[in-house]
């Protein structure tokens, strides 16, 4: 038993030897999409067929965050019983069967039931997606980075010819006339929306010249301003290397991509003002500075001028010769004293010196020849002190007081 149903897969399996031929194909596809049943399909109304006088509508139903669409078909007592009336772009639920038709190939869906997706399962679809993001730190202000004072050029992201793409461009114009913009048109709702914002999106941020991504758009409805709250355009924008300013509406619209951008505006000509610097206002603060720093350098002369002035009036400045002429009384009179000093000590001196001769000339022998005294000596200089040390006929000398006189002993 087991080898006979082995044996009929082996013969079900198609090779190069066995192919299957395309009728096999299509209709084991068929067989395949059969096995699915009913689903119920969610997706955007890209577009809606209808011939006057035919009981059939056809529709396509394209995915929002995808470019992916599919063509279905639904009787038109079942799209006429929708309210409000399906168009273009709107949301809607679908209860079909898949149908794979064999001759062409192709998928469709069969709708038997269609329900509009209301502005209020919309904003709680919304409200749920928000409370995810937030959860996963999409929204975290921690992560937002700051915009640069004066970008290369800035990126743009907007409608073809739009009222947000003119005022954006014409307000950054009128602040800094130098700025440069790299715009990407794109559909701003629709089905074509995320696909064509995520692909401009790519494209900005890995330019390496582009310093910032501004996403604009205008006013709308909830249902038109649906594409800037797609999930995945979110993810995208949170994945950004370089800094994303949301203007997306006015001021009561806030998308998702709002609280994901890294700086939310309230308006398009809010994101000019926040992308540039005011060229007037930055003249002005640079005036402004010049004058702090010429008064701050002033300031610092002025007192240094004043330090200056005051060093300068010193005496020593004044009068530069002042201490020469302080030290010069001062040796002046050093001088003086040791003049005095030393004239003192001579005359001390002197004096000492005139007592000392006057001794010496009382004592000295010449006073006593001077008194009338005579001095007695030998040839060879040696005083006679004693009669008896002469003999007769020695020779002698007599000193006087002046002069001398010399004798001979003839007898004692």
């Amino acid at each position: 038993m087991t080898e006979a149903i082995s044996t009929s897969r082996d013969a079900q399996r198609s090779s190069a030897e066995a192919p299957w031929p395309v009728r096999v194909v299509s209709m084991k596809i068929g067989q395949w999409v059969a096995r699915l049943g009913d689903v119920w399909v969610e997706g955007q109304v890209a577009q809606v067929s209808r011939r006057p006088g035919a009981p059939t509508v056809f529709l396509t139903l394209r995915d929002p965050a995808a470019d992916i669409s599919i063509p279905v078909t639904c009787p038109r007592m079942v799209f006429d019983a929708v309210r409000p009336p399906l168009t273009e772009g709107a949301r809607v639920l679908v209860h079909a069967k898949p149908d794979y038709y064999l001759q062409r190939g192709s998928l469709s869906l069969r709708a038997s039931e269609l329900r509009a997706v209301g502005i209020g399962e919309l904003l709680a679809r919304l409200a749920r997606l928000k409370e995810l993001l937030a959860a996963e730190g999409l929204f975290a202000a921690e992560r937002k980075r700051p915009l640069p004072f004066l970008p290369g050029t800035v990126g743009l992201i907007t409608g073809r010819a739009s009222a947000a793409e003119r005022d954006v461009l014409e307000n950054a114009r009128r602040r800094w006339p130098a700025v440069r913009f790299a715009v990407r048109p794109v559909a701003v709702q629709g089905t074509q929306a995320v696909t064509q914002i995520l692909e401009a999106l790519r494209e900005l941020d890995a330019d390496p010249e582009v310093d910032v991504i501004v996403l604009a758009r205008g006013g709308g409805s909830v249902e038109d301003l649906l594409p800037f709250s797609d999930e995945t355009l979110c993810r995208a924008v949170f994945a950004c290397r370089t800094p994303v300013v949301s203007a997306i509406g006015h001021e009561p619209d806030t998308p998702l991509v709002d609280y994901v951008a890294d700086v939310r505006c309230s308006t398009p000509t809010d994101a000019a003002k926040r992308v540039v610097p005011d060229l007037s206002e930055e003249r002005q603060r640079i005036d402004a500075a010049r004058q702090r720093l010429l008064r701050g350098v002033m300031s610092r002369l002025d007192a240094g001028q004043q330090w200056l002035d005051g060093v300068r009036s010193r005496p020593a400045f004044a009068r530069p010769t002042v201490l020469v002429d302080q030290r010069e009384a001062e040796v002046d009179g050093l001088r003086e004293r040791a003049r005095r000093t030393l004239a003192h000590r001579l005359d001390a001196a002197g004096a000492e010196l005139g007592q000392v001769r006057a001794r010496v000339r009382a004592l000295s022998p010449q006073a006593t020849l001077d008194r009338g005294y005579a001095v007695v000596q030998r040839t060879d200089g040696a005083v006679l002190r004693d009669a008896a040390d002469a003999a007769p006929g020695d020779a002698l000398r007599v000193r006087l007081a002046s002069g001398e006189l010399p004798a001979v002993v003839t007898e004692r």
